[in-house]
Formats: C-alpha cells, structure tokens, sequence
C-alpha cells in the first residue's frame, strides 16, 4: 500500500484558503495527480486542504472523506519561551530554546519537556497516531510494536490533503522518531508530496518506508517557483524572506 502526504497550498492563514499563488500550485499538483493511480483520498476540514484537494478531485472525478484527525497539529497550543505569555502552536520553537533540552532528540522523551506536558501535547499527538493506525487497519495494515501485521495485502494508494506539522506527527509514528526533530529538521513545500509505501519483507508484517519526503517536482514542471511558506528567512538581513 502506498500513502501520499500531501500539503495545501500557498496559504492565506488569516481567511483559511489559499493565495492567488496557491490556486496556481494546486493546479499544477492536479495536473500531476491526474496521472498518479489514487484509490481513495482523506482529507483534513480546514479551508486551505480542502481547497487543494477540490483541483485534484475534479480532474479525476472523485470525491473525499474528511476526517478531523488531519488538520493541522495546533489544537493544543504552548506557552513557547519567547512568546511572553501567548500560546503558541506546539511545533515551532526557536532554535535556540528547544535544543537545549535533550529529552527532545529521544521518541520516548520529547513529550516530558514540562511546555509540552502543560499542553497536553503528547494526549493529541496520540490520537492523530492512533487515527493514522485506524485508516491503516481499515485497509489491512493492523499495527503490532513498530511494525504492522498484514491481514489484507494490497497495492491500494491512498491520498492525504493535509498539513506539515501533522504529517511530520505521522512520519515520526512510522519512523520511530521524535516529531522534534522532523518538525524543525524536514521541510515541505505548500503541495509537496510525500509518499510512504508498505514493505513486507517477511510474509505477514510490513512497515513503512518514505520514499521521497516534500517532493514539489511537479511545480517545476509547471513552471512554478515554490513558495516560501515552508520556510523562514535564509539570512536576518533578507528583509524580503519570512521572519518570524
């Protein structure tokens, strides 16, 4: 079975939809899609997944479902160290802050830094890995330890219209690695596509292996340049380039 990852678009966070610029990288991501095999698509309630989505289910006449799990990782919010006293999403830490604990480096720590546990960031981070397992179950893929038990082998491709904190949350699940470290070492362009395939190497159990993480191949093929949303600024000076 073969998972797709996929981004929204060059986000408009203040209206929840996407840019002039987004709708174009939509397009092009259809485009793509139109030739990509895809059984079933997921995607996440907010505006700017949707809207992704809704070029892709038309160019191949197909409708989703939309699960709450898959919205994006900020539903419990942390009083970050810089931030003065406002809540922050979970996921975006200065640099400087989060590396000085190492509990964040470890998957079976990272959740005991004490602004984590005030959020009760580890309680949702468990049920959007719980939800994940459920899909995979419900195809076949029953998850035993870190690997899955296969009850119902098949070659089904799944599509995901999602967002970068949550698919960094599914990605550390499959990996066995703290989130941390995907959430501030990986980036994914708006409509990048990440795809995760099954591999039973043994009759009966499979994992999970990413085979490409953030690939936006399709934006160059149109032409596109991506857009900066993915990142923040390369050097302080870049006045033009998202800062904080």
């Amino acid at each position: 079975m073969k998972i797709l990852l996929i981004r929204h678009g060059d986000p408009d966070y203040e209206n929840d939809s996407l840019t002039s610029v987004g709708q174009k990288e939509a397009q092009a991501l259809a485009a793509r899609m139109a030739g990509v095999p895809i059984d079933e698509i997921y995607m996440s309630p907010l505006g700017r997944a949707q809207q992704t989505a809704s070029y892709t289910l038309q160019v191949k006449g197909m409708t989703a479902v939309t699960d709450d799990w898959l919205r994006e990782f900020d539903v419990k919010q942390i009083l970050r160290p810089d931030a003065g006293g406002r809540r922050k999403i979970p996921w975006d830490w200065l640099p400087q802050d989060w590396t000085r604990d190492e509990r964040f480096y470890r998957d079976d720590e990272w959740f005991l830094n004490e602004i984590m546990e005030e959020a009760g960031v580890k309680e949702y981070y468990d049920h959007v890995v719980s939800c994940f397992d459920a899909l995979l179950a419900s195809h076949g893929y029953v998850r035993e330890g870190r690997c899955y038990r296969v009850e119902k082998p098949n070659t089904k491709v799944l599509a995901l219209f999602c967002h970068y904190g949550v698919s960094c949350v599914i990605l550390s699940h499959i990996m066995g690695v703290s989130p941390m470290t995907l959430w501030h070492g990986s980036c994914m362009a708006p409509t990048s596509v990440t795809t995760v395939v099954t591999e039973e190497r043994r009759k009966g159990t499979a994992s999970l292996r990413a085979l490409g993480i953030g690939d936006i191949s399709h934006l160059y093929a149109a032409g596109l340049e991506p857009s900066f949303a993915a990142r923040f600024c390369e050097c302080w000076d870049n006045q033009d380039e998202r800062h904080d």
